[in-house]
């Protein structure tokens, strides 16, 4: 991606640290959970790999459109996968987001100097990502406790239920891998 290298690096842990943690949930004895870890971590080492500064490391030309055919693959199971769960709705803009990048990483010259980009797509991506990133963050946020030891209110759950023990089913965590990726997006779509 364009930009300074160390904002490059500090993309590259973020999104392969994400990409990881996804990999032990898709230990999870849920297996809507698996699957949705195995598309989020497909998407944290792929954008950890696109956001490697140019300065370290420039693809080979054929990266590119290597990555576009990954994630347009991953775009058509997210559609065919849509029909069971909302969620998959998002996982399917994250893949159209990362097709763009790829595309525009293949037609930009070398260095990233000069325009690149549609700027309506980028404007239209960088809104739904900043929306989603706004709601993730206030899905964070802790829920009050009535006397009887149960929530208030529900924070929204995700696909499979609540915590039932280990690294695999812990909500809380899948949601803030969920906002890191969604802020490594911003920030990679900032750069375009």
């Amino acid at each position: 991606m364009h930009g300074p290298a160390s904002s490059g690096w500090l993309l590259v842990a973020l999104c392969a640290a994400t990409g990881a943690y996804c990999l032990l949930r898709m230990r999870s004895g849920v297996e809507e959970q698996r699957r949705a870890a195995g598309d989020e971590a497909l998407m944290g080492f792929g954008m950890a790999a696109m956001a490697v500064p140019a300065a370290v490391f420039t693809p080979p030309p054929w990266a590119w459109p290597a990555y576009a055919v990954v994630f347009g693959a991953a775009g058509l199971r997210a559609l065919w996968a849509a029909r069971s769960g909302r969620h998959h709705l998002h996982h399917l803009v994250g893949d159209a987001a990362m097709v763009y990048m790829a595309l525009v990483m293949a037609g930009s010259p070398a260095h990233g100097h000069g325009p690149s980009g549609v700027p309506l797509l980028t404007g239209v991506l960088l809104l739904y990502f900043a929306g989603y990133v706004l709601l993730a963050g206030v899905r964070l946020l802790p829920v009050a406790v009535v006397a009887g030891g149960g929530a208030a209110s529900g924070s929204g759950s995700e696909a499979g239920g609540g915590a039932t023990g280990g690294w695999g089913d812990r909500p809380e965590l899948a949601r803030a891998c969920r906002l890191s990726m969604g802020i490594a997006m911003l920030a990679m779509l900032l750069t375009m």
